[in-house]
């Protein structure tokens, strides 16, 4: 028998907020199928990390707006409009590198177990170290993009803007988003909204 409990359901991928920017996404993947290869590999990315917050067993609140972010980011691209917008490019990635971080650092303690659940958190050094482990999560994440950013100008489009002052804005930019989904991983009622991993409340019965 499956458990659902440890994998993502076909009808978990289409229901509530996230569910809907999912199929959202779908809609965008086709559309891209229209534009070309470039955007449709770009979709076709963002579509497979819509997943991601099902795995993590992220808040709804959290899925949905990881999943605008996703779009909302790929889009933006898409349409050249970092270039036409000065500042869109640092918002972007304050923003969405703190909610990819967020999830990261959820996927990793519901899949892994390797850093401590935020619902477990109890004490200021174990808040001190989700804050930590998130921006870290976020800078890997802010690096890997921008040396993909590299290789897309290098190899892809040479249209795809690279800079020094771009890829440290970039990162600081990320590294502070990160800090602040960090801290709202921490706060009382988001660590109340996540959900546990599959069992443990199971386990916990079967101490008392």
């Amino acid at each position: 028998m499956v458990d659902t409990t440890t994998a993502p359901s076909l009808r978990g991928l289409v229901t509530g907020p996230g569910g809907a920017v999912r199929v959202v996404g779908v809609v965008c993947l086709l559309v891209a199928l229209v534009r070309g290869p470039v955007d449709t590999a770009l979709f076709a990315l963002v579509l497979a990390g819509l997943v991601v917050p099902l795995a993590a067993g992220a808040p709804r609140g959290l899925d949905a707006a990881y999943g605008i972010g996703l779009l909302a980011a790929a889009w933006c691209g898409a349409l050249d409009l970092y270039q036409a917008v000065a500042w869109l490019d640092v918002v972007m990635h304050l923003v969405v590198t703190g909610l990819v971080a967020a999830v990261a650092y959820l996927l990793l303690a519901r899949r892994t177990g390797v850093v401590v659940a935020p619902r477990r958190v109890t004490s200021r050094a174990e808040r001190a170290g989700v804050v930590v482990v998130t921006v870290g999560l976020g800078l890997a994440l802010s690096v890997a993009w921008e040396v993909g950013e590299y290789l897309g100008n290098a190899y892809i489009d040479p249209e795809i803007y690279v800079g020094y002052e771009d890829t440290v804005g970039d990162l600081v930019a990320g590294g502070l988003g990160s800090a602040v989904a960090g801290l709202w991983l921490t706060a009382g009622r988001a660590r109340a909204a996540v959900t546990p991993p599959a069992g443990a409340s199971r386990g916990a019965r079967s101490r008392t």
